[in-house]
């Protein structure tokens, strides 16, 4: 089985460009310097999946051509670049009359409930809202014919999810990854990590230990998101080593999920 892995979105809580930046990336002609909130669609022949749920979800979905068919969204945590797009799925819900599955740890279930709160809210006919199914994530699941390891990893001192599907792995806003989850990031095809700046950053990989974290894991292809306006897309990717690549908005890649 074939997975086909688009980046929606590789940027920054903030996005780029930045309001009010007129630095060189910031200003850039180049599409692949304009990155929006972070987040990836996932799909086979039969299934499509949602990591996260960013502001420009909408924006995104429609640009990739990823917005006929849905059927669940994953949470990685509630952050609001992660997750302040939740609502869009009211596009997918409208046409199927159908409710979204929302996978999530119980603590972010519960942020979840709070901040869409109005989703459940007794409305008149007419009233369109999204269906939303929120589902608690106790371990290993399977949607359709993906199947979805959660692994556990920590931005800063906030336990976070990350998610293996296969030979592929999604490792977003990350600062640590614990032993047991190492190990299950071994023998990848694709990886997708986290490399916020040059900078040191306390809940964040920067440039330098992504690459060092990147190398050790040893995935085939590894590509960085979650990128702030430091790295011009074509002088950096430039200067990374053979198998890492700067994400970009738009980006598909293909891999083996067997």
């Amino acid at each position: 089985m074939a997975l086909t892995v688009t980046v929606l979105g590789c940027g920054t809580s903030m996005g780029v460009p930045m309001i009010g930046c007129r630095c060189a990336v910031c200003t850039s002609r180049d599409p692949r310097n304009h990155r929006t909130r972070p987040a990836v669609h996932l799909r086979t022949e039969t299934t499509a999946l949602l990591i996260d749920a960013p502001p420009e979800l909408r924006l995104q979905l429609i640009r990739s051509q990823l917005d006929t068919h849905l059927d669940a969204v994953l949470i990685t945590h509630t952050h609001a670049d992660h997750i302040m797009g939740l609502d869009d799925v009211r596009g997918f819900t409208l046409r199927t009359n159908r409710p979204i599955p929302v996978y999530a740890e119980a603590s972010a279930l519960d942020d979840l409930k709070r901040v869409y709160r109005y989703v459940f809210f007794p409305y008149p006919p007419g009233v369109s809202t999204p269906q939303i199914e929120f589902r608690e994530i106790t371990g290993v699941f399977t949607i359709g014919d993906i199947t979805v390891e959660p692994l556990r990893v920590f931005h800063g001192e906030m336990p976070i999810l990350a998610f293996r599907v296969g030979n592929f792995a999604y490792v977003t806003d990350v600062s640590y990854i614990p032993p047991d989850t190492w190990e299950r990031l071994q023998g990848l095809e694709l990886l997708i990590l986290d490399a916020l700046r040059y900078q040191p950053h306390p809940t964040h990989y920067n440039l330098e230990q992504a690459i060092e974290v990147a190398q050790k894991l040893g995935a085939k292809r590894t590509l960085f998101t979650h990128m702030t306006h430091d790295f011009d897309y074509e002088t950096v990717n430039a200067q990374l080593p053979d198998g890492i690549e700067l994400a970009y908005d738009g980006l598909v890649a293909r891999v083996g999920t067997d």
